[in-house]
């Protein structure tokens, strides 16, 4: 969730543009709305930490895609980013000795879901990430991620009924992530009409 601060703090350096208020405080708001929804218990400190270095680098990585998709293609990108990830998980699971004969046995509908998960809700998905930062700022793409466990949470009620029925802290945290969302979105249409009719 503080990917979108880290992108409000660093992409003003990164692009060398000024800093916005309303991104660093959007970036407050839904890291507040995603405490709701998880009610994160402050003990778990290594995990927190953790965490953090994940949102950062996940930052970072945003804005260089960002600079990336100005000369690449969505696609290339995407297939030597993905193609390298996978090597490298490849030789951290040779080294730890993990690929034996358990690793590959599966049943063959687990075939088929990793199938669908790797091509529609992995390579498809990251090409169009990477695909819409020619129209968004990675700013806007990291707040807009912080969306998903909403839509985990809400798909996991729909396919499983009232055994996934959330608390009030959920419905709070989800619509604070929702409210922030489309408040950013509304800003930055104002903005680019204002910066349109300018040029009139």
């Amino acid at each position: 969730s503080t990917g979108a601060l880290f992108t409000a703090l660093l992409e003003p350096v990164w692009y060398g543009r000024r800093f916005i208020p309303y991104e660093l405080f959007f970036g407050v708001l839904v890291i507040l709305g995603l405490l709701l929804i998880y009610n994160v218990n402050t003990e778990y400190g290594f995990g927190i930490l953790l965490a953090l270095v994940s949102a950062f680098l996940g930052a970072v990585f945003t804005l260089i895609n960002g600079q990336l998709i100005k000369v690449h293609k969505p696609a290339t990108i995407s297939f030597y980013e993905l193609s390298f990830g996978a090597l490298f998980l490849s030789l951290v699971l040779g080294i730890q000795n993990e690929f034996d004969a358990a690793f590959f046995n599966m049943a063959t509908m687990d075939w088929i879901y990793l199938m669908v998960l790797a091509s529609v809700c992995t390579a498809f998905a990251f090409i169009a990430s990477v695909k819409v930062m020619r129209f968004v700022s990675p700013y806007t793409v990291m707040l807009t991620i912080n969306m998903e466990p909403v839509y985990g949470i809400l798909l996991a009620f729909f396919i499983f009924g009232e055994s996934e029925k959330m608390n009030i802290l959920f419905y709070l945290g989800a619509l604070v992530i929702i409210a922030t969302v489309v408040a950013n979105g509304i800003i930055k249409y104002k903005a680019t009409k204002e910066e349109a009719g300018g040029f009139h």
